[in-house]
């Protein structure tokens, strides 16, 4: 084949448009007529259609006075900063008293007048900025521009929008928490510093008619105190705060202190992150208070606890067969692991919660509840929670442990078991005598019911020694104040 198969010259014309360049750059209205590469990237080349043109001022019919042409920053392309060029046509007002004499054909869809950037490159920016976690400097790069540059171009832009107070309306679930903008000098910007390390956000975390949440950052404002907060609400005003009636935060009480101060009507609610984060944040120091107590030393390499600290934290739904028998192995290595098997159990059921997809019809706060349900035997195996050293594995307490005043009281379970020996008097109380002695007992279950219910976790944490290391944490992490 012989002769060029080119769209541009298949055309049959040098001056022709192309039409598969103009769909490539992408600017309506305008064609492509050249396109080269430089040492600073991509040049591509483009006019506008000729055409008649008036005066602004007159109106008259003007007459041309040539091309001139404009340079501009566009939108990066295969990996390579682009440079546009615009060659934009020149007119002259044939009025004689007409005051403007010249003038130069604009159109800020594609660049405003006297930019260097297009429109397009300027909300391609803000929007990596927004909403891919792309830094100026990293924007620099792309575009081979300076810091400088990238940041004069999109400051206005974004001044704009924070300026934009439609934003505000229609918010119904309010969420806050703190930012840390910088880990340097918290001096005043004026003393050479940055000013405060910490900021307070706000999200909008309303649901819109699809059921998807917003997820919107509404404003950043210095400090994370009460203070910072509560003046922000207050400048929002009446109309905005009454149209809240859901309002979530982190477990912070000077965030809690100003909602109640100017939410009174909103419920306070603990956002997920936070509460699956305390849940997790629980079985580590749970852990690590049971591998001092039981090896008077930090976690080594060997040691049962240490070696699974790692997938302790991760959702039961996310374990391999294989991590799971680890576990399995841990918890059954010593009788003092079994409080690391509990909060664990704990932590996935806090998790678990808010993977429900409705909400039950009877659900109330779980601060409404003041009395948990009776303990019950687990249904990990017929009377155990795992095995142990003995050979025999422990069943659940089935009674709430007794002060340490009081006399202790017998199991629900073992009362009702019969003990016909000796021996049978003999066994620990908080040990289901009469339904741990069975063949079936002695028998490793390696089907586990990962699923503990809560109500065992209830009863175990009425034990003094659990109270300070659980209830600290998991006591805070209701999901509504």
């Amino acid at each position: 084949m012989d002769h060029p198969t080119s769209c541009c010259a298949a055309l049959g014309a040098p001056s022709a448009y192309c039409h598969n360049c103009d769909l490539l750059v992408g600017l309506e209205g305008y064609h492509v007529l050249d396109v080269a590469r430089g040492p600073d990237g991509l040049g591509v080349r483009v006019e506008s259609p000729p055409g008649p043109a008036g005066c602004p001022d007159c109106g008259v019919r003007a007459t041309s006075r040539g091309r001139r042409e404009h340079r501009l920053v566009d939108i990066p392309a295969f990996g390579t900063p682009v440079r546009l060029v615009w060659v934009k046509r020149t007119w002259a007002c044939a009025e004689p008293s007409c005051p403007r004499r010249s003038f130069t054909e604009v159109d800020e869809s594609l660049a405003p007048p006297r930019s260097t950037w297009t429109t397009r490159a300027r909300s391609w920016a803000v929007g990596q900025l927004r909403r891919e976690h792309a830094t100026v400097h990293g924007l620099a790069r792309q575009l081979g521009l300076g810091w400088d540059t990238v940041w004069s171009g999109v400051e206005p832009i974004l001044a704009v929008a924070a300026a934009d107070e439609s934003r505000f309306t229609g918010v119904q679930t309010l969420g806050v928490d703190e930012h840390v903008w910088h880990h340097v000098s918290t001096k005043a910007p004026e003393d050479g510093g940055r000013g405060p390390k910490e900021l307070t956000g706000m999200v909008d975390l309303t649901c819109d008619e699809n059921g998807q949440v917003r997820a919107r950052l509404l404003d950043l404002v210095p400090g994370r105190s009460k203070k910072a907060y509560a003046d922000w609400l207050t400048e929002r005003g009446d109309g905005f705060t009454a149209g809240v009636e859901v309002a979530t935060l982190d477990p912070f009480h000077g965030y809690k202190a100003a909602i109640d101060d100017e939410l009174e009507d909103a419920t306070a609610v603990l956002d997920v992150f936070h509460v699956v984060a305390l849940g997790t944040k629980c079985v580590d120091e749970v852990r690590r208070r049971v591998q001092q107590a039981t090896t008077g030393h930090r976690g080594r390499k060997g040691d049962p606890l240490y070696g699974i600290q790692t997938i302790l934290r991760a959702g039961a739904e996310n374990l391999t067969d294989k991590q799971r028998a680890r576990i399995e192995r841990a918890f059954a290595a010593r009788p003092e692991h079994e409080v690391v098997d509990l909060t664990w159990q704990c932590a996935q059921q806090l998790r678990a919660a808010y993977s429900t997809p409705t909400r039950p019809k009877d659900a109330r706060s779980p601060s409404a509840s003041s009395t948990p349900s009776p303990p019950a035997r687990s249904p990990r195996s017929p009377a155990s929670a795992g095995p142990y050293a003995s050979g025999k594995r422990r069943s659940w307490p089935t009674s709430p442990p007794a002060p340490p005043t009081a006399a202790p009281r017998p199991s629900t379970a073992s009362s009702n078991c019969t003990a016909d020996s000796p021996e049978a008097s003999k066994t620990d109380p908080t040990t289901d005598s009469g339904c741990s002695s069975s063949a079936e007992d002695s028998t490793y279950d390696p089907h586990r019911n990962w699923e503990e219910p809560r109500k065992h976790l209830l009863a175990w944490t009425r034990e003094p020694a659990s109270r300070s290391s659980l209830m600290h944490i998991l006591g805070r992490s209701t999901c509504i104040y």
